[in-house]
Formats: C-alpha cells, sequence, structure tokens
C-alpha cells in the first residue's frame, strides 16, 4: 500500500476521509473492514491537522513585520462603503 504512504493534499485528504465517514456510516462494510477504514481515517485526520498547523504557522508569518507587529494587532477602522 504505498499509495497511502505517499504525502496527500489536504482536500483530496478531506474528501477522502469523508467517503470514509459515509462508507462507515453505511454498516456495509465487515468488521475488518470498519478497522480498516477507521485506521486509514485517523490517519488522515492527523495529515489533516498537520497541514491546517502548518498553514496557521505561515499565516502568522506572512503577518508579522519585522518589528513582530501582526496585522491583527493593528487598529483599522472599517471605511463605510456606498453601493451605487
Amino acid at each position: 500500500m504505498a499509495k497511502q504512504d505517499k504525502p496527500i493534499d489536504f482536500e483530496s485528504a478531506l474528501e477522502e476521509l469523508e467517503g470514509l465517514v459515509e462508507q462507515m456510516e453505511s454498516g456495509e462494510l465487515t468488521l475488518e473492514q470498519s478497522l480498516k477504514a477507521f485506521e486509514r481515517g485517523v490517519k488522515l485526520t492527523r495529515d489533516c491537522q498537520g497541514a491546517l498547523q502548518a498553514a496557521e504557522l505561515r499565516i502568522k508569518a506572512l503577518s508579522e513585520d519585522e518589528n513582530g507587529l501582526r496585522l491583527d494587532d493593528l487598529e483599522v477602522e472599517p471605511t463605510d462603503i456606498e453601493d451605487d
């Protein structure tokens, strides 16, 4: 099962995870199939969590300036935009 060991992108992992949940909820899997699906689901969940954490760190790094100020630390007043 080398395919499962390859890195998978977030969207693909999430889609596969949703499919596994549907299969397991259907009640049509054997006990062994359910266990394998659950194991795969745990791995996909961990992969997704890791990808989200990495994205959060990238966003934090990008939102800080050279003085360590974050964009959300700045007080910005929303402007009134009128639709014509």
